[in-house]
């Protein structure tokens, strides 16, 4: 593969810049990202039954860079310009290392619900790093709508886990934090490239990395392979870490980032789901109320002009 130039490209279904998209469409490719994040939890904490924490980040990680990386080859695709490997570096910090390793260190002694609130607040957070790094401004209306479904959300996921902070919560609010940071950092780059090959070519950036770890915690932790464990690993590998950032990404280069954002805002609620469905853990009545508040904001943000 050689690098990529604005001069000469090799295929231009590979390396064409994405056009405009319609919105309706964006909006449609970033809710399906947000279905698949939504199993992330109940994956992560399948594989936990017969993966140490290490071990599963590290070959969720290298699972999913094989999948980029066969894709990135066989449609010939050639390396990224020069000026966009320090925004893939943050994306595979980000959405590739360190939101996947935060949140499985706390959900081994957190439950799916509490996690849940790492999550409720991302939207919020993307949005401000949007603003920080990208120029948006939106709406007044955006951001009592933000806040207003960030704070529903928040009060929900808080109340299902009784309330208490406990020493998860670090992992969770530095996961915010990275997470954040590569949501942001993607969607520019989704602008100038295919969404897929943002994280393809991060999930390659990390090989280097997720490969010694990988060999050195799959020696050390103890694995046991079952139904549960094999099925968690490989969602979470191919669903929530290459596919379903591929439509998120394209789905923010075609509504904006901080719209595409409050789409998460469901996100929780779609977790708490598949806990009881998947995970067996109980729903309180306050569900169905924090779903039709959030489905509010999630159509004013829709709707509101930044």
């Amino acid at each position: 593969m050689r690098e990529q130039s604005s001069a000469t490209t090799t295929s231009p279904i590979a390396v064409a810049t994405p056009g405009p998209e319609r919105p309706g469409f964006g909006a449609l490719q970033a809710a399906l990202g947000v279905v698949a994040f939504s199993l992330t939890f109940p994956a992560t904490a399948w594989g936990l039954e017969g993966f140490g924490p290490w071990s599963l980040v590290a070959v969720r990680s290298v699972l999913a860079a094989v999948i980029a990386g066969g894709c990135l080859l066989a449609l010939r695709v050639p390396l990224p310009a020069r000026r966009h490997w320090a925004g893939l570096a943050v994306v595979g910090a980000g959405v590739v290392l360190g939101f996947p390793l935060l949140t499985t260190l706390a959900l081994e002694t957190s439950t799916t619900a509490h996690a849940a609130v790492v999550v409720g607040l991302l939207p919020l957070t993307t949005a401000l790093f949007s603003a920080l790094r990208v120029g948006t401004r939106p709406s007044r209306t955006f951001w009592i709508a933000a806040l207003a479904g960030a704070a529903a959300v928040l009060a929900f996921t808080v109340q299902q886990s009784g309330g208490a902070l406990t020493t998860a919560d670090l992992y969770l609010f530095a996961a915010l934090l990275v997470c954040a940071a590569g949501y942001t950092e993607g969607g520019r780059l989704a602008r100038v490239m295919p969404g897929w090959q943002v994280i393809g070519w991060a999930l390659v950036l990390c090989l280097p990395l997720t490969v010694p770890v990988a060999a050195f915690a799959l020696a050390r932790e103890p694995v046991q392979l079952t139904a549960h464990s094999v099925t968690g690993l490989l969602w979470v590998a191919a669903g929530s870490q290459f596919a379903g950032l591929v439509v998120w990404y394209r789905g923010m280069a075609a509504i904006g980032i901080p719209k595409a954002s409050q789409l998460q805002l469901a996100q929780p609620l779609l977790t708490l789901v598949w806990s009881v469905l998947l995970l067996g853990e109980h729903l309180t009545v306050a569900a169905p109320l924090t779903a039709a508040a959030v489905l509010v904001c999630i159509a004013v943000t829709q709707r509101s002009r930044g």
